[in-house]
């Protein structure tokens, strides 16, 4: 009998953090390194959220809250999915977590016995094949490739539903695509659910503010009021509000979903920090005028890099409706020799090669479950992703 547990087997360290990892060693040994592995904005958290923080401080705002939110946290996200999204929740129908993450494991963990399937479209988060596999469930992969659009048809999830589905994760717009469902795509995902009552919908919003081109965010529940009693709508502030290190996440279901959430997270991380869930209700009631600007800032970097991206020969880059990823294939690459030598086999061993040989760390698609792709994060600076870019080009120059 070993000491660590089975269900530890079952799952695999995350690739995007391990790239990360990677890159940093690398810098440390004084390589020039670019990373684009990480998803984080590169602003500064608003200033009137910081003061939110400091003013909560200097209060004495640092014991204990309720389990799973403050009451007037999830006020505010009751307001918040009210006046954005059109969904009326109680805040008894809302939870707060210590990230988005925690959320979606909350929900998994309370509801999945062994054999459960859970249907993810790929490309998929890395992590959520991994929460489905220690909750005891199922993983149905879905692969929606480039000529989809990276969107999950009505037809394949017709095809993927089985009497044992208790899940669909869908996520738009999409990590790692960007691919985002539009009103009319949506809706036709929710006439299939609508004739499977025994499937649960877990709707990652988390990139709702940071769609480009007049593209309509909208969110399953919003779209088919009859499916908002087996939703689960999940958000959070870390993407939309540079709050990334503050770790607030939450979402909103019916009361007993949530009761049963709450109590598992009452015999994990209790609460969330009091602090940040005070910085996060700022954010939710406060000036939005942030996300307008930092909006605009992420769709000029992402039609900076979609354009150098189909500039470098062997690489499609389709162009993203939201968050802050491209995801290109590298189809023409395969099979081809770098300059230094390495054989481009698949996508990892390109992502290897490119951060060897240029010293800009990529995400390999194999890790997103869709491959021959790589990810690229542009949440940072304009002059970082041109050189990025620029790297790039020359190294798909000298595949052979």
């Amino acid at each position: 009998m070993g000491f660590l547990s089975d269900r530890l087997s079952r799952i695999k360290p995350s690739p995007t953090i391990a790239m990360t990892t990677r890159a940093a060693e690398l810098r440390a040994k004084g390589r020039d390194i670019i990373s684009l592995s990480a998803g984080e904005p590169d602003f500064d958290t608003p200033v009137h959220v910081r003061g939110a923080a400091k003013a909560a401080i200097d209060a004495g705002h640092t014991r204990y809250t309720a389990v799973d939110g403050t009451p007037s946290l999830k006020r505010a996200i009751s307001d918040k999915f009210a006046r954005e999204n059109g969904l009326d929740y109680a805040p008894s129908q809302v939870t707060v977590g210590t990230g988005g993450k925690q959320i979606l494991f909350n929900a998994l963990m309370a509801t999945l016995d062994e054999g459960d399937e859970v249907i993810i479209p790929a490309p998929y988060w890395v992590s959520y094949p991994d929460m489905v596999l220690l909750a005891g469930g199922k993983p149905v992969i879905v692969e929606c490739g480039i000529d989809q659009g990276f969107r999950l048809t009505p037809e394949a999830l017709e095809a993927a539903i089985t009497p044992r589905t208790k899940w669909l994760i869908l996520n738009s717009p999409s990590n790692p695509s960007g691919a985002g469902y539009d009103r009319a795509a949506m809706q036709a995902l929710t006439e299939v659910l609508l004739r499977h009552p025994q499937v649960w919908i877990l709707s990652d919003d988390i990139y709702e503010h940071l769609v480009f081109d007049g593209f309509e965010f909208v969110t399953p529940a919003q779209v088919e009021p009859r499916l908002k009693d087996r939703t689960l709508t999940m958000n959070g502030v870390s993407k939309a509000y540079a709050m990334t290190g503050w770790r607030i996440g939450y979402g909103a279901a019916p009361e007993g979903l949530i009761k049963a959430m709450a109590k598992l997270q009452s015999q994990s991380t209790s609460n969330p920090c009091s602090v940040s869930q005070y910085a996060a209700e700022a954010a939710l009631t406060g000036p939005q005028d942030y996300i307008t600007e930092s909006r605009a800032v992420f769709q000029r970097r992402r039609d900076l890099v979609v354009a150098g991206l189909n500039a470098c020969p062997g690489i499609d880059c389709p162009t993203p409706q939201g968050a802050f990823y491209v995801y290109p294939s590298i189809k023409g690459l395969i099979g081809k020799t770098s300059a230094a030598g390495a054989t481009i086999t698949d996508d990892e061993a390109f992502a290897n090669a490119l951060l060897d040989e240029t010293g800009v760390a990529v995400v390999f698609g194999a890790a997103f479950g869709l491959s021959p792709h790589f990810r690229i994060s542009y949440a940072t600076s304009d002059e970082q992703l041109t050189e990025a870019v620029s790297r790039i080009r020359r190294f798909c120059e000298g595949c052979n």
